[in-house]
């Protein structure tokens, strides 16, 4: 089945008003935690599902409106579970009451949709991190190549790249997407910014975290280049140093944030969670991995961790083992945040709360957004395939996972006074 057939066959979604208010403090097991100086609410955007599909790499973009709230934008995919990591064409939904009523979501098709190949297949847009770009007044949402021959799983031994695309406001139309150009050598082959959470320099440049090997490399190195957007194009224009650990697949997905006068640079391996520091955001000190400031392993392993930012601290954004969820897929669930100790870069393990509780499915594919000095959301969603034992989790499961895409509100007690700096 083709990849637009996927996208008319999914079932209307009931979309819902901020629902689901939840603890004020979350979940932590630790019996000396801190009071954290936020609160989390959790709503729901949507929910339904209908044993076939359900969302994913969920993200949002906060357009700033004169006098008004800013305007919001998801983009998601649908995921087809009958295989693995089957994407439909990138769908955008928007909300002008900051999240409490949503429109229906539209697939970009003629935009961000998939592309024939000349040689055959198709290759599609996904791992997408929406953004707003406050030099050329745009998102520029980033993310990376996925390409099938069969419709069932995308390949791995063929070209990868780096994909952007822009949202205009005036025109409310997105650019149709483009790739961006590298250099020859290593990164011509397979450069990816999936799931990459990026730094907007104040003179409009970009840092952009991304992973790369060349044909015959085994394992995956990361590194951060130093990109421009004139609002059309996005262009190449230097590079940090590679960081790497070769073993199992390597290195994968960074996300970068600034914090101070240093950036910080979180990194995927399929044993642990890794993390590196910088000066000039572009060459990184050797990657260690993330530990509890009470000693051992923070237990997070082959998925994304991303940045929640203030002007006070620094967050991590994660999921772990130990937390009663061996029965979730790599324990991807629940979604946990934590304060980071930024001078000996460990994770405080008495700050830890739960951002999203587990029900079954798994997380760990969300994105980030500071949406104002007050407050910041995570949205995620549940993703209902639990390989290999429950390969599509049931309609009417035993944990009440349901498809949802949920937004976890951080509200800050004080003001985040660098929100639109990065």
């Amino acid at each position: 089945m083709s990849m637009f057939n996927h996208a008319r066959l999914f079932l209307p979604i009931l979309f819902l008003t901020a629902l689901i208010p939840w603890s004020l403090t979350a979940q932590t097991k630790s019996l000396e935690s801190v009071v954290p100086d936020y609160r989390i609410q959790l709503d729901t955007l949507t929910e339904g599902y209908d044993g076939v599909h359900c969302w994913a790499q969920a993200r949002a973009a906060a357009i700033p409106r004169e006098g008004r709230p800013p305007l919001m934008l998801v983009t998601m995919n649908q995921l087809t579970l009958s295989g693995s990591d089957i994407y439909g064409p990138i769908q955008t939904t928007w909300s002008q009451d900051l999240g409490k009523t949503w429109t229906a979501p539209i697939a970009q098709i003629d935009t961000l949709g998939p592309r024939a190949e000349v040689e055959g297949g198709v290759v599609i847009v996904s791992d997408f991190w929406p953004k707003w770009h406050r030099a050329s007044g745009k998102v520029l949402g980033i993310g990376q190549t996925f390409r099938y021959t069969d419709g069932e799983a995308p390949r791995q031994d063929v070209s990868k790249q780096v994909v952007y695309a822009s949202y205009d406001v005036a025109t409310g139309k997105w650019s149709r997407w483009a790739t961006l150009d590298a250099p020859e050598g290593v990164l011509a082959y397979q450069t990816a910014a999936g799931c990459a959470q990026r730094v907007d320099l104040s003179d409009g440049d970009i840092l952009l975290p991304v992973y790369f090997k060349a044909k015959a490399d085994t394992f995956y190195k990361v590194k951060v280049l130093r990109c421009r957007f004139d609002g059309e194009r996005l262009k190449w224009v230097a590079e940090g140093n590679a960081l790497r650990l070769d073993t199992k697949r390597g290195f994968q997905e960074p996300s970068l944030t600034r914090f101070g006068d240093t950036y910080y640079l979180s990194i995927r391996h399929d044993d642990a969670s890794y993390v590196s520091t910088s000066k000039d955001g572009l060459n990184f000190t050797e990657p260690r991995a993330w530990q509890w400031d009470s000693g051992g392993s923070l237990g997070s392993y082959n998925t994304q961790a991303h940045w929640v930012t203030h002007s006070d601290k620094l967050h991590l954004v994660y999921t772990r083992r130990g937390a009663n969820n061996d029965h979730v897929f790599r324990n991807r669930a629940p979604l946990f945040i934590a304060e980071v100790d930024t001078v000996n870069l460990v994770i405080k393990r008495a700050t830890e709360c739960v951002l999203i509780p587990e029900k079954g499915a798994r997380y760990g594919n969300f994105g980030v957004c500071e949406v104002g000095p007050k407050e910041t959301w995570i949205v995620e969603t549940e993703w209902m395939q639990r390989p290999p034992e429950e390969p599509v989790i049931s309609i009417n499961n035993r944990w009440d996972a349901k498809a949802r895409v949920y937004i976890a509100r951080v509200l800050w007690e004080r003001p985040n006074l660098n929100w639109d700096k990065r």
